[in-house]
């Protein structure tokens, strides 16, 4: 399915002003043709999908894999590839009937994922160029198990205690598998895995240890597992270590794969001299209108002078947290005061340091459960806080992001209306597929554009300083935008991206560094500001549609409620 911007968008606003030709999927006609087929497909699908991602399904709040974890052994990643094609051909004969509107909408988004999925196995390959996947997911997946209350914590520690099992052939496979690897996903490999070895002996230990209670024979249990995972671990940091001066591989993807990435993940095919010729046009805007900003702040300085001096009142790295909690509420009331959204619930999510597991170039981003967990509640915002072991000159360079006006738009992004705000509505997402499924250039689209929204519905007041804000995370993202293309498609390095970000994005050094190498190995990670210019684009649409009816707010909820 070739889906074009506008395509896509005419699509939505046909769901969002309720013309959608049909139905729900549980109305459709009895008659039709494919019905029953496709809903066992997609139940099949989800089910093999969650036996291969176990740790994904216990993020969605299903709970029959949590005692597994991944398996990326070169055997497993054959038959994975083996079976997404047999699901390909399957589902091709499925779409070639007549389907409900909501299942033929759900068809395609499945057809996408495998298609993509597929991408990335035989085509890219990153289990045999990147390391990041293996040492990253063994924390993740304990994490899930340790930090919701889904149920007592002795059942959570016995599930634990299988996960750890598993750490040790999946880090085994990591050193197999990988033998092509950029010298940039070895060196971010090398920070996870290291950090991961106190993450389990610590923060897992101590976490085990309350959980088991007086129950010491489960707590021997789950402490042999996790020395051998620790160990592993460490085998691993040493290992990564040694390969990094060996890791000589490219990181690019080539056009043709990221074209392809693009239309499986996103349904944008657009052809990439005209995307990058977007991007670059916004990042140009974006430029210009920061330039005239910041000489409101300061006339005469130069625009990177006002934007350091914005950066000088940041917090101290003990002070990052409640730093971030302090611009929840304000932003709340906001939102909620002015009618942007309506916001289905009172409960506020936890604001936490970033774990050592999830410190993969990103500065903020927010975890919620999934749209099937019943029974543990918890939505943790979380911060990146400096590592340890860096210079206090990067310490200082890593702090300047989060002053006070970008902090604003951080919360907004993440929180209210963007991400959390996401999260409130997932059960009322129509069908199980968007429920288990999401695209970027709609989950982070929708929470790039409320950083735009929220000032152009006066929050701020006309603070120049906050306007200046969301311009540099708005340049942020169009040179997110410009990189990722340039790297993947015409040679570009990160060191030459990096200069683009501390050029025209106005970043610090080490954080422009951090960003570019991003680009490394999420390749197509324009879809902020690709989601945010589609969002317009409806908004415009839906209004016109609509009419004297239409409101912002309801314009808002209608659309997240058709699922990200």
């Amino acid at each position: 399915m070739k889906v074009g911007v506008g395509a896509m968008v005419g699509a939505l606003l046909l769901l969002l002003c309720g013309c959608n030709g049909g139905g729900s999927a549980s109305e459709a006609p009895s008659g039709a043709a494919g019905y029953g087929s496709f809903r066992k497909f997609a139940d099949a699908y989800f089910k093999a999908y969650y036996a291969f991602y176990p740790s994904d399904a216990t993020a969605a709040g299903i709970h029959d894999y949590d005692t597994k974890l991944e398996d990326f052994s070169a055997n497993r990643m054959r038959n994975r590839s083996s079976e997404l094609r047999g699901q390909l051909l399957m589902l091709e004969e499925i779409r070639k009937q007549k389907l409900a509107p909501e299942d033929a909408i759900d068809a395609a988004i499945l057809d996408g994922n495998i298609r993509a999925e597929l991408l990335d196995i035989d085509t890219i390959r990153w289990w045999r160029k990147n390391a990041i996947r293996y040492v990253s997911t063994p924390g993740q997946a304990a994490d899930l198990l340790m930090k919701r209350n889904f149920g007592p914590p002795q059942e959570r520690l016995r599930l634990l205690i299988g996960r750890l099992e598993g750490v040790d052939g999946l880090l085994a496979a990591m050193r197999d598998n990988v033998t092509d690897a950029p010298r940039e996903f070895t060196q971010l490999a090398h920070r996870i895995c290291t950090g991961s070895v106190g993450f389990f002996r610590n923060e897992v230990a101590a976490w085990a240890r309350e959980a088991a209670g007086s129950d010491e024979l489960l707590f021997g249990r789950f402490q042999a597992a996790n020395r051998k995972a620790a160990m592993a671990f460490e085998i691993s940091t040493i290992f990564l270590a040694d390969q990094l001066p060996l890791s000589n591989g490219s990181f690019a993807i080539g056009a043709s794969s990221f074209a392809k990435k693009l239309e499986y993940e996103e349904m944008i095919d657009t052809p990439l001299d005209k995307l990058l010729a977007i991007g670059e046009a916004q990042l140009e805007k974006d430029y210009k209108d920061f330039l005239a900003t910041a000489q409101r702040i300061q006339p005469g300085a130069p625009a990177a002078q006002t934007m350091s001096r914005l950066s000088d009142e940041h917090p101290s790295e003990s002070e990052l947290v409640p730093f971030a909690k302090a611009t929840l509420e304000s932003i709340r009331k906001f939102v909620v005061e002015k009618k942007i959204i309506a916001i289905p619930s009172d409960v506020r999510p936890t604001i936490l340091e970033t774990p050592p597991y999830a410190r993969s170039g990103t500065f903020a981003s927010m975890d919620t459960p999934g749209a099937f967990e019943f029974q543990a509640k918890e939505a943790f915002y979380y911060v990146t806080p400096p590592e340890k072991t860096w210079t206090p000159a990067h310490k200082q360079e890593h702090l300047r992001l989060f002053n006070k006006p970008v902090m604003d738009i951080i919360t907004i992004h993440e929180a209210f209306p963007g991400h959390y705000t996401q999260f409130l509505y997932a059960k009322e997402f129509p069908t199980h597929t968007r429920k288990l499924t999401s695209t970027k250039s709609n989950a982070e689209g929708w929470a790039h554009y409320t950083e735009q929204m929220m000032l152009e519905e006066g929050f701020g007041a006309g603070d120049p300083k906050i306007k200046l804000a969301q311009l540099s995370e708005a340049l942020l993202r169009d040179c997110r935008f410009v990189a990722g293309i340039r790297m993947h498609t015409r040679n570009e390095t990160v060191e030459q991206a990096a200069r683009l970000f501390v050029d025209r994005g106005f970043q610090e050094p080490a954080n422009a560094y951090e960003e570019a190498r991003r680009g490394a190995y999420d390749p197509t990670y324009l879809y902020y500001t690709a989601g945010k210019l589609q969002l317009y684009k409806l908004r415009d649409d839906y209004k016109r549609e609509r009419g004297a009816a239409y409101t912002l707010e309801k314009f808002h909820s209608d659309f997240i409620r058709q699922g990200s």
